[in-house]
């Protein structure tokens, strides 16, 4: 019982996090078509930002609590630099080619943004443990756990929500579904698919960064760490379906718990335990479990 819940909580947690950054990955293709393997340096970008901010708070003597609404801004900001650089500057004049062309334009900008991190913060590792530490533990049995840990699987649940009603209650979220749909009619019909492109990659560019963000007081922020995370989300689109965010959802919780137990239970298969779920679900469901609906051609 004791491992059951051990495995439980830290699949959660870990979910909570991949969550957040695969939302966006899968949110960018769903709308635009597009396979953003940048989108890893996102990640890697706001962790940096993150820890070198939060170094930064804590030794000027703010207010401590200050760090979290800190963590926030930094995402947002970097989301719509990132949106401005890459979507308008660069993508923007890729659409209508072949969608492998684009594939290989983002994976240019993913090596060339990693560089960018080398030259700015360099080799060392960075650490930003301030916040982690701020909010306490909490027990469960013998178990403790931090409650930073459990407010990230409450943000996770509250970006779903906040997702659902968005696309699914207000008059802009049926237009993107729309777009979602079928770009095309939808253009027919008057609504300005380009600046839902531009809007879509922000809010996706933002959701990876908050994912590097939150996670900077987490982890040792270093070199390498947005190729592990881009792996890790292309592993929960593909298992939950490209373009679907309940698929983001489903995907993310497989593949943290199947993390979790792994490491609990069998921990030298934890690195093969992913790609072997993956390989079940592409041989029985190609297109991930929940395949995203398309439009029928006349």
């Amino acid at each position: 019982m004791l491992t059951a819940t051990a495995i439980l909580i830290d699949g959660l947690i870990e979910a909570s996090y991949l969550f957040l950054v695969a939302l966006g990955l899968t949110l960018i293709f769903g709308v635009m078509k597009i396979l953003n393997v940048a989108h890893g340096s996102f990640y890697a970008f706001g962790a940096y930002a993150s820890a070198t901010a939060i170094g930064w708070w804590f030794a000027s003597g703010f207010p401590d609590y200050g760090s979290f609404a800190l963590m926030f801004a930094i995402a947002i900001g970097l989301g719509i630099i990132f949106g401005l650089l890459l979507e308008v500057g660069l993508l923007k004049r890729m659409y209508g080619k072949d969608e492998v062309i684009i594939v290989l334009v983002t994976f240019a900008s993913f090596l060339m943004l990693e560089d960018v991190i080398i030259w700015i913060w360099g080799g060392n590792a960075y650490f930003a443990f301030e916040p982690y530490s701020l909010l306490g533990d909490i027990q469960f049995g013998t178990l403790f756990y931090s409650n930073y840990d459990l407010a990230l699987i409450g943000l996770a649940v509250a970006l779903a929500a906040g997702t659902w009603l968005l696309l699914n209650r207000t008059a802009k979220g049926r237009l993107l579904l729309a777009v979602i749909h079928d770009t095309e009619m939808a253009a027919a019909f008057g609504i300005n698919v380009k600046r839902y492109f531009t809007v879509t990659f922000i809010i996706g560019a933002t959701l990876g960064c908050l994912g590097g963000a939150v996670m900077a007081p987490k982890i040792s922020v270093a070199p390498g760490i947005g190729v592990e995370v881009i792996v890790l989300a292309f592993a929960i689109v593909v298992i939950g379906g490209m373009g679907s965010i309940w698929g983001a959802i489903i995907g993310a919780l497989v593949v943290g718990l199947a993390r979790a137990a792994a490491v609990h239970l069998l921990p030298e298969v934890e690195l093969f335990v992913i790609y072997a779920v993956m390989t079940l679900v592409l041989i029985f469901r190609p297109e991930g479990l929940f395949m995203r609906q398309k439009a029928r051609k006349i």
